[in-house]
Formats: structure tokens, sequence, C-alpha cells
């Protein structure tokens, strides 16, 4: 429409000096084809681009009229060629040339070139009679020269080739949307077209032309083919749905045949298609019949289509369709499940996971059950690399589903805790967090499961997952055959005890078998060098004896050794494992002396766990172990060994280690299932706020009887932004930023808007001087991941005159970027003027959006960011939650850490925080505060993220907030 905007296209022209205007009269008069070529392209670049010598005019000194001096060398010359690659870019050039006349008359040019268009319309050639007829969908807006051709093109849609009957009823088309008057008889002339073309491409062609010029008569042809839809070309298909949904969009009487017909394309062999006809099918009707038909065709897609992409957009239309029909899709979830088998991405797994939970009843929960079961199993005997990521996510799948429905967490549990040995850690993690919820909720299922995981605790190999299971079996076993049980198993996985002694007996047995097999060798051996140098990391000099050598590479040998699992983790440094083994041991002992009567059992028990904790304290403080045991972990096994050295005297100790931990676990799952519960709530409470002097749409009163309808004219005028409110004279005043001084010649000031990956800079220059200034040039350059779109125009401004000036920017990256310039211009006598502007910060909270993630993932990005920016907590807020909101309003972060988590009156503060960019990049930060007695807060906010760009702007954020932070209103 008149009212949209041009747009230009900006092609590579070469630095290299231009030929003049001779010149290249000269090429196109004497050259040869290949010359010719050359030349015109030449010309058309330059004539899109706007360059000077694309103008081809000439000003004549005397008569200041303008005269064109290329346009009829090309018609001489060039016009009359037979070359088809000189034809084609003919219609490039008379595309962009000027037509017009300064007047807004058509050149007398243009005749000839009119009639040059006609002849090849009526050339024997079919493709130069194609291309032609192409090349007037392009310059359909000049009635002037279109006027002459219709008859011409008219008669083309007889010729006997389809390709010109194909693009004779496009350029129709063209013409038609532009010019009714021209083609007053469309409609007549299309359904006749119709009733006698049998070429596919054609007939889709005069569909879409008939369905623009007459609605009716196009329902008419839809109606009439009936159920032969399905044997049609694809391509007209399409073209029916399309105009199926434009006149629905009104209450069509055609409806019910409608559905039929769609129905019908439901089985079409083309994917595009049978979504699209999906689609539009779920539009139609809300019948549950036809919702399961859509629904089936989506899940078919999702099984047969190759490209990833596509799976996830129709899995996104399943989830929605599936959220508006509850209950109605259930029977699919098989089918739904299927999916997995048939896709390797794990994206695609992921979402449809996320489906099948979804859809999960009391009466199909078995069956996903088991088909879930079955793919872990799978994940076992494939060695791909994405199985061990498969697995883990199946396994928070079965966990999800267990503790929803009680009646399959029997069945499960004891599959699941195979993995518990399963070298991919995170999987073994979700395993172990999956029983201990399923020990505390199903108590029937409590002895069970500790008697598996006790048989379990040699096939374990990482130190999470023992203390996971340690901390189960300590709490949770009650028989006193199963604790007996366990205490054997404990000492398999430990190996002989004390640790220390036994250790030390191989050292000594490694250092004797070594002195009786070369003692002569080795005296011979310090006799001919007592000390060897060495240069140390730092470089300098060490003596090193051949005695210190050879013990040195014993020990380590001794370390080496194959060792049970715990005992190697114990001997590597992991005592945290060490403390929560004495921790379990100490709940066996004292469960134990409160139901057996055996004293003497009782007695050895105590005795043995009380061994094995001060065997763990003394092989710490030994040079067998990687790293010295650390001062919490010594504490809290010699806080143990107390505790089971007064058995019978502290009542309270008891309690605690029997009672308190297990209530606190209690707690901890019953504040997850009520935030789970509210953000259910919040989920599924949709919040419609209607104001009271709102208009009434009358479309409420009419009766629903489908989906919301596709508008794809609304959609891309959400896409535009040309739907959008327009924002008000005061908001756009706060994001003026000024780049020159009043006292310039120049005043110059910018309005920036960010819009997504695009930054627009409207910029308003005022001439302060009463001299014209020419030749006025605004140049813009970026630092950081921005890129000037637009090249710069030479303006002229009038005394004292104003000039409006548009920039638009792309950002490829969240990083804070700088805009900066100037402005050149002409003044008096020619004289060359410049004004340096001031620079433009682009913010980056304008990308920065709060997200969420869980604990695992928090982690998992926490280890494997690179770039870390520590800034020190500066600021006048005294309360540590104060400063998080602070914090978090500033960075556009999200607190990953639990409202409880934070509650209560404490001194020391420490959060997560998590957000995403507009680019899918992630910002991960943690807070560490601590109020002071002098009522101040200490300590640090550190952030990571993958590229430092984020990490530092991040950082400056923070600074810049503290020194302007006051204490927030609540």
């Amino acid at each position: 429409s008149s009212s949209d905007s041009t747009c230009y296209t900006v092609v590579f022209e070469s630095a290299a000096e231009y030929p003049s205007t001779s010149e290249l009269r000269t090429a196109l008069q004497k050259g040869s084809d290949e010359v010719k070529i050359d030349t015109l392209r030449k010309i058309i670049i330059s004539t899109i681009n706007g360059n000077p010598q694309a103008l081809v005019v000439e000003r004549r000194s005397a008569e200041r009229d303008v005269q064109p001096t290329l346009m009829m060398p090309i018609i001489q010359y060039v016009l009359t060629s037979k070359n088809k690659h000189l034809k084609k870019l003919l219609h490039f050039y008379w595309e962009v040339c000027p037509k017009y006349d300064e007047q807004g008359k058509l050149k007398q040019e243009m005749i000839l070139v009119v009639n040059a268009i006609r002849n090849d319309l009526q050339h024997p050639n079919e493709y130069i009679r194609g291309a032609t007829l192409r090349f007037l969908t392009k310059i359909a807006k000049d009635a002037e020269l279109l006027e002459p051709l219709v008859p011409t093109c008219r008669s083309c849609l007889e010729h006997r080739h389809s390709y010109v009957r194909k693009n004779a009823v496009f350029a129709l088309y063209a013409i038609h949307r532009e010019f009714e008057h021209l083609i007053p008889d469309a409609a007549e002339l299309m359904g006749a077209f119709l009733g006698a073309e049998t070429d596919s491409a054609c007939k889709r062609n005069a569909f879409v032309f008939l369905a623009h010029a007459s609605m009716e008569k196009a329902v008419e042809y839809i109606l009439n083919v009936g159920e032969g839809i399905g044997s049609l070309d694809e391509s007209l298909q399409m073209s029916f749905i399309e105009v199926i949904r434009l006149d629905c969009k009104n209450d069509s009487a055609h409806r019910p045949r409608y559905i039929r017909v769609i129905s019908e394309l439901l089985n079409a062999s083309s994917h595009a298609v049978k979504y699209e006809a999906a689609t539009t099918l779920t539009t139609l009707t809300q019948n549950p019949a036809a919702i399961k038909a859509a629904a089936s065709s989506f899940i078919n897609l999702v099984i047969k289509e190759s490209d990833n992409n596509v799976k996830l957009i129709v899995l996104e239309r399943l989830e929605t369709l599936r959220s508006k029909h509850d209950h109605v899709l259930d029977g699919l979830i098989m089918d739904v499940l299927q999916v997995l088998s048939n896709s390797t991405d794990m994206e695609v797994r992921r979402k449809a996971i996320a489906i099948v939970l979804s859809m999960t009843s009391s009466r199909n929960v078995e069956e996903v059950v088991l088909f879930l079961k079955k793919q872990l199993q799978r994940t076992q005997e494939s060695d791909t690399e994405k199985s061990p990521e498969y697995r883990q996510l199946l396994i928070q799948s079965i966990h999800v589903t267990a503790i929803k429905y009680s009646e399959v967490a029997e069945s499960v549990v004891h599959a699941l805790m195979d993995f518990l040995g399963d070298s991919n850690n995170p999987s073994a993690l979700d395993v172990v967090s999956f029983v201990r919820e399923v020990v505390e909720k199903f108590p029937h299922l409590r002895s069970a499961i500790t008697v598996k995981l006790i048989n379990t605790l040699t096939e374990i190999k990482s130190g999470k997952v023992f203390r996971g299971v340690l901390w189960i079996i300590g709490e949770y076993t009650e028989k006193v055959e199963d604790i007996q049980a366990a205490m054997r198993e404990v000492r398999k996985v430990l190996g002989e005890i004390p640790i220390l002694a036994s250790e030390q007996r191989l050292l000594d047995e490694a250092n004797g078998l070594g002195d009786e097999e070369g003692e002569d060798k080795e005296k011979e051996k310090e006799r001919a060098s007592a000390h060897k140098p060495k240069v140390l990391a730092d470089g300098t000099y060490a003596t090193e004896t051949a005695y210190s050598s050879s013990a040195n590479a014993k020990l380590e040998a001794v370390k080496a050794a194959a060792k049970p699992p715990l005992r190697t983790l114990l001997l590597g440094g992991d005592f945290f494992t060490g403390s929560v083994l004495a921790a379990a041991l100490t709940k066996l002992v004292l469960r134990f002396s409160d139901q057996s009567k055996d004293a003497t059992s009782s007695n050895i028990l105590r005795a043995e766990s009380m061994l094995i904790m001060t065997s763990i304290i003394r092989v710490g403080q030994s040079k067998f172990v990687t790293v010295p045991i650390d001062e919490d972990s010594s504490e809290r096994v010699m806080n143990c060994i107390q505790t089971l050295s007064e058995l019978n005297t502290e009542k309270a100790v008891h309690e605690a280690f029997l009672d308190d931990t297990k209530d606190a676990y209690t707690k901890m799952l019953g504040a997850q299932e009520k935030r789970a519960a509210e953000k259910k709530e919040a989920e599924s409470t949709k919040e419609i706020a209607i104001q009271v002097d709102d208009l009434l749409s009358f479309r409420q009163f009419s009766k629903k009887t489908a989906d919301d309808a596709i508008d794809y004219d609304e959609d891309v005028s959400k896409a535009t932004g040309s739907g959008e409110v327009q924002e008000d004279f005061m908001s756009n005043l706060s994001r003026i930023s000024q780049l020159t001084g009043f006292s310039d010649p120049i005043y110059a000031e910018a309005l920036v808007k960010v819009h997504g990956f695009d930054i627009s800079l409207d910029v308003l220059l005022v001439n302060q001087t009463p001299n014209t200034l020419q030749n006025l040039c605004l140049d813009f350059a970026t630092l950081g991941d921005l890129k000037i779109v637009e090249r710069p125009s030479v303006y002229t401004i009038a005394p004292h005159g104003f000039q409006s000036i548009k920039a638009t920017i792309k950002v490829s990256s969240t990083e804070t970027g700088v805009i900066f310039g100037s402005i050149l211009w002409e003044g008096p006598n020619m004289g060359e003027s410049c004004v340096i502007l001031n620079d433009i910060h682009i913010d980056i909270m304008d990308y920065i959006k709060p997200a969420y993630c869980n604990e695992a993932q928090f982690r998992s990005m926490w280890t494997e960011f690179e770039w870390e920016n520590r800034v020190n907590v500066n600021s006048t807020l005294s309360d540590p939650r104060e400063y998080l909101q602070h914090v978090m309003k500033t960075t556009n972060m999200s607190c990953l850490t639990p409202e409880g988590a934070t509650s209560g009156d404490c001194d020391f503060l420490s959060a997560n925080m998590y957000a995403r960019s507009l680019f899918g990049e992630d910002a991960l930060a943690n807070l560490s505060v601590e109020r002071t007695e002098q009522g101040t807060i200490t300590g640090h906010v550190r952030i990571r993220s993958k590229t430092q760009g984020i990490a530092l702007s991040l950082g400056d954020r923070i600074t810049m907030a503290q020194k302007e932070a006051r204490p927030l209103t609540l």
C-alpha cells in the first residue's frame, strides 16, 4: 500500500574507479555481448545503490534541463540483442531505472520499451515469454506501462507450454491486484481457465487468482472437487486450506463440508499439507473425534519427519492442543512415546516426555512406566554419546511418575537401584534422590529398599552416591538383622581395618621385598651417586637421594594398588563421605542398642564402629592420603565417637541422630510439595483483568465452536510490531541522549530504541548558524558486537533548519556496546567542519531477562563456565535480604534459592541467581553477604558466564548501582 515505507537493496560495488558516462555509452555501442553484459551490470548496481553516476543524467549548463544519456544507447544497442542473459539483465534495468520525468510523466523512451516487451510476450521461445511475464509482476504498479500489455498477457493463457501459462496467470494476478479495472472479468476468466487446465502448477496459480478475484467462486470450486481433493497436487491442496481458513473467519455456512474436506487432507502424503490440515481442523471444530484425528496426524508427523526443528514445532502445537482439550488425547499417549524410539535428539525427547507426563493418568500410568523402563534398559546396551543424558532424563521422568502415582513406585524402585553403580554420576544421583523420596513417602517399602541398597554398596563408585545411600541406610534400616547385614557390607567396601595399620604393613612389605632382592645394588648405587641434582618448577636446584626416590615410588605403588571402593574414596581425600559414614554407623548402633537385648552384640557393633571412625581420622592425618582430613570432617567424626562412648547417658543426642534428621527431611519434602502446588495453581489460574470502561466485544456473545482461528495477517502485524501500541511522548523523552552541546554549530540529540536484536537511533540535527550547511554527513562507529546497517547519506540543512536522520544498528551478543561518531559538513567558502559526538552506551539490561533452572543445572553450568567476575559489596543498605532484592532488580536476575531458605532472622545470606539473554547466553551469580556488628553488610557477588562480556558488564552494573543504592520501600 501507499503507506508502506520503501525497502532499499544495497549491492556490493567495487571500490575501483567508476567509468564515466561516455565510456559506458561507448561500451554499449561497440562492445561484444560479454562487454555489454558487464557494462549493464555496472549500471544496474550503481542505480540500485543510489550513486550519482546511477542517475544516468547530465545537466546542460545553458538550458538547465535533464537529458537522459544512457537510456537511449541501451534501447538502441542492447534491446535488439538476442542474447538471453542480456534480456534478463534488461528486465532488472527496466525495474530500477527512472521511468518518469521531473513532472511525473512517463518518459517518451518508455514507449519503445513497452513495444519491445510486447514483442517478447509474443516471442516463439517459451523461456523468453515466461521470463517477460515474470518481469511484469515486478512493475505491476505502473499502470501506464501495463495497460497496452494486458491483451497480450491474456493471449498467453492459451499457450501450448505450461511454463508460459503459469507465469501468465501470475502476471495477470499482479496486475489485477493493483488495477482491477484493467481486468474486469478476472473471476470468469480464471474459472474458465481452471476448467480446461491440466497442469498442477497452472491450476494452483489460477486458483489463488480466483480466490483473490472472487471468494464465492473459489469456494464453489473447492466444493465441486469434494472427496477428490486427496489426489490433487500439494501446492493446490495448500491453497485450498488457505481459502477455507479465510472463508471461515466469517461464519460460513459450508463449515461441515469444510471439515470433511480437511479430514481427507489429514491422510495426504505431503507433511506440509498434513500439518496445515491438522492445524486448520482444530480451528473449525472442537469435536473430540476431530481433535483426536488432528493430534494423531501431529504425532505421525513427528515420527516420520527427519528435521528436528520441525519435530519441535509440531510437538509445541501438540502441547497447545493438549492443554486446551484435557483428557481427550490421553488415549494417544503410547503413540507419543514412540517419538522417544524414533528420535535421537535430546530436545525432541525432552519435549515429548514433558507432553507424556502431562497426559499420564492413573489409567495409563502402568503402560507408561513399563515403556520408560524398557527404554532405560536399552540405554545400557547402547554406547552412544547421548545415552547418559537420555538415561538421566528417563530416570527423572520415572521419579516424577512414581511419586505422583504410588501404585507403580514399588515396581520401578528396584529396577532403578540397578543404576546406582552407573559411571554417569548425574544418573546415579537422580536414582538416589528418587529412592530417598520413595523410602520416606511409602513406609511399607522401606525394608525391601534398604536391603537392596545394602547389597548394592559394593557396586557404587561415586562419593556423592555413597553419601546418599549411607544416609538412607542409617536413617531407615530398622530391623536388627538388617543392621548387622549393613555392617558386614560396610566392612566389605572399607577393606581391612584399621586402615592406617594395614596400609603401613603393605608399605613395609614392599620395602622389605625390595631390600632382599637388591640390597647390594642399592648400596652400590648409593656410593656411586648419593645425591642427584634435580631442577624444581621454579627453576632452582635440589638434591634427590636414591633412597627417597625409591621410597616415594613404593609409596605411590601402594596407593595405586586395587582397593575396595569406599576405602579408595577415603584415601583419595573424600573425608566428607567418611563423616557421613560415621553418622550412619552411629545411627545404626543407637537403633541396634534400642531394639536388641543382646548386650554383647551391641557392644561388639559399637566397638567396631568406633574402630572404623578412629581409623578414618588416623589415616586422614597420615602420608597415605592425597589430601589431609579437614577440620569439619574430623570434628564431625569425633562427635560420633563421643556419642557412642556415652551410649546410655545423653538422650538428647539420641533424639538428634534418630529423630531430628528424619523430621528435617520430611519438612523439606513438604516445602517442595507446597512450592510445586503453588506453582501449578499459579499456572492454571488465568488472570484476566478487564477495566470497567473497556469496550465490549460482541464476539463474546457468539457461540465458540472451535479453537482460536489462525489469522496470519494478525500474526504478521504482531511480528513486525505494526500492531503494537505506540509509546507515549513522556517515555520517549526518558531515552533521549544528547550528542552535542548547545553552543556547538549543530545541536544533535538521539532517541535510542531497542527492538530485540536491533537498535534504532532517531537523530535530530539543528543548524544553529545563519549559514547553509552543505554535504552534511552523520558518521557512526561502534565498539563491541554492534554493526551499522545503513550507509550514511548526505544532507543539506538550511539556516536554523532541522533534519531528522534514522539509523539502525544490529546487535549480535549480550555485551555493553558503545556508539560514537562525528558530524561532517561544508560551511562558508567550502570549508570543512566537524563536531565530535558524545558516546551512546547501550545498556546490557535490555537483553537480559530473568530465567529459572534447577539446582543440578546451576551447579553444572557453574563448574563449566570459565569467566568469573567478583564484585565486593560496598553498599549503604543494612539488610542482606534488601540488598539481594536490590541486586536482582539491578541485574534482571531471578533468585533460585527458595524463599524459605532466605527467611528468618540471620546475619548471613547466601543466594544463587540466574538469567538468560535474548541470544541464549546464561548468566549465573552467587551472593554471599554478612551483616557486621556495626550494622553494615560485607561480602561479595560472584558472576559467572561463558563469555567475558556478560561477566564484566553485569559486574559493572552492580558496581554502579551500589553507589546509587538506597533502602528499598516495600
